[in-house]
């Protein structure tokens, strides 16, 4: 597989996300682009939840997408503007995962 095949992007979690992955901060996750040529928020988002999500999966994600309560931001950029899953990742983007739920 050539690196044309390839995506890769900087996952950072902030907010409680990182206890979830062992208190990981920050990851740099490789994709494999998919038979179009595309890889997408929702393929980082299985990858995440397949590869490298440690405990209470049920706290990131519900379904196919990740749980309310949890910001998701690709370059500093709101991703319900960039079309939430079906957005298009590209080589180097930094996707920010941040919980806004608190416990007490």
């Amino acid at each position: 597989m050539s690196s044309e095949d390839i995506v890769e992007v900087l996952v950072q979690l902030s907010g409680g996300t990182e206890l979830l992955f062992g208190n990981t901060r920050q990851l740099t996750i490789k994709l494999d682009k998919i038979a179009d040529k595309r890889c997408d928020l929702q393929q980082l988002i299985d990858c995440l939840k397949t590869d490298h999500l440690k405990e209470r999966p049920e706290l990131f994600v519900i379904g196919n997408t990740v749980r309310p309560g949890i910001l998701v931001l690709v370059n500093d950029v709101d991703w319900e503007l960039l079309g939430q899953l079906q957005y298009q990742l590209k080589h180097n983007d930094r996707v920010l995962f941040i919980s806004t739920l608190h416990g007490g």
